[in-house]
C-alpha cells in the first residue's frame, strides 16, 4: 500500500481530488445586478449599466455634433452657391439682352449714317473736284439722280460754299425737293468720315 501511495499515478490522483474540493468549497457566483443588465466596463472612466442601446459615449456625440454643424455650414454654402449661379444666369441675360440692343442700334446706326472707307477717299475726291466746276444748278441736276449715300460721300468731300451752292438749286424743286436737302444736311452732318479739301 505504501508502494501505492508512493507513486506518480496516485499523486495526480490526489492533488486531482484535493483541486475539485477546495474549488467547490471555495467558489461562489457572481452576484447579478437587480435591472438584469450587463455591467459593461467601457474605455472611459466608470462604467455603464444597462442595456446595450443605452450605451453613450462622449467622444462619439461630440463627432455627431460636429458633423452636424459641418453639414449645417456645407448647406448653407450650397445655397449660396445656388443663388450665386442663379444671379450669374440672371445677369447673362441682362448682358446678352443689352449686347443684342447695341448690336441693333449699330446697325441702325450704319443705316443712317454714310461711312466713307479709305479705298473710296481718291475716287471720291477726284468726283467732287468735278463736280465743284460744274455750276451748281447742273451738279444739282446729276445728284438728284444719284442716291443719297452716294450724294452724301462726295459732298464730304466738297468746300461748304460749294456744297451750300448745289444744296440750295437742288430745294428750289419743291417741298420734295427741300425734304432731300434736309436729309442730305442730316446725312453729312453724321457721316462718319469729313475732311477739308482743297482745290
Amino acid at each position: 500500500m505504501i508502494k501505492l501511495l508512493t507513486s506518480n499515478w496516485a499523486a495526480a490522483l490526489i492533488g486531482a481530488v484535493v483541486y475539485l474540493l477546495s474549488t467547490v468549497a471555495l467558489w461562489k457566483p457572481p452576484a447579478l445586478p437587480h435591472d438584469g443588465g450587463i455591467r459593461r466596463q467601457s474605455g472611459f472612466a466608470g462604467g455603464h449599466t444597462g442595456a446595450s442601446w443605452e450605451f453613450t459615449n462622449p467622444e462619439a456625440d461630440q463627432l455627431i455634433a460636429q458633423l452636424k454643424v459641418e453639414k449645417s455650414s456645407l448647406e448653407k454654402k450650397e445655397q449660396q452657391l445656388n443663388d450665386l449661379a442663379l444671379r450669374l444666369a440672371a445677369e447673362r441675360t441682362e448682358i446678352n439682352q443689352a449686347t443684342q440692343s447695341v448690336h441693333q442700334l449699330q446697325m441702325d446706326f450704319d443705316k443712317n449714317v454714310v461711312r466713307v472707307r479709305e479705298e473710296e477717299t481718291a475716287n471720291l475726291k477726284k468726283l467732287a473736284k468735278v463736280y465743284s466746276d460744274m455750276t451748281p444748278e447742273s451738279a444739282a441736276k446729276v445728284f438728284t439722280e444719284m442716291e443719297d449715300p452716294a450724294v452724301t460721300k462726295i459732298m464730304v468731300f466738297m468746300k461748304e460754299t460749294e456744297t451750300a451752292a448745289i444744296l440750295e438749286s437742288i430745294a428750289k424743286g419743291g417741298a420734295p425737293a427741300a425734304k432731300r436737302v434736309a436729309a442730305l444736311s442730316e446725312n453729312l452732318r453724321l457721316a462718319s468720315f469729313r475732311t477739308s479739301t482743297t482745290k
